[in-house]
């Protein structure tokens, strides 16, 4: 399974998401503008020592990364999603997709990406999760649910 934030904004989440790739063996695919640097401190320390074995690709726009990649399912989450997360059936070749931390997906991607799919919260008072968060109950289900944890 891969992981894909595409214009991620914040270093830290995409720190932690690293880290998390790098604990899975997932690789980790920025897509598009990314809101800081990847020399930045704040990424680095949010990824430890663990961010020289994140298999990491990164590519300028959507049209880079859909050109180098087509095998498998592209599975898109949103805050916007009318599918639960848990109504997936991972596959080992699945994409995960996820937007910024501010509009997530951008509009033409869902359009091009549906269904989005969502993670359920019953609490009120909170529209979304913290994009590390999401990354990691996603990969994790899915790396349940194939067997690899």
């Amino acid at each position: 399974m891969k992981v894909v934030l595409v214009e991620p904004e914040i270093p830290q989440n995409t720190g932690s998401v690293g880290r998390l790739c790098a604990a899975t063996e997932s690789p980790l695919h920025l897509v598009g503008r990314l809101g800081f640097s990847l020399e930045d401190r704040y990424l680095k320390r949010a990824g430890l020592d663990y961010w020289p074995h994140v298999d990491l690709h990164v590519h300028e726009s959507w049209a880079d990364f859909r050109s180098g990649t087509s095998d498998g399912r592209l599975l898109a989450f949103s805050s916007h999603g009318v599918a639960s997360y848990t109504t997936i059936r991972f596959r080992d070749d699945d994409t995960l997709v996820f937007g910024g931390e501010s509009d997530g997906l951008p509009h033409a991607l869902r359009d091009e990406l549906a269904p989005l799919y969502s993670i359920p919260m019953p609490g009120s008072g909170v529209r979304s999760l913290n994009l590390a968060t999401a990354v990691s109950v996603v990969l994790y289900e899915g790396l349940r649910q194939l067997g690899r944890v």
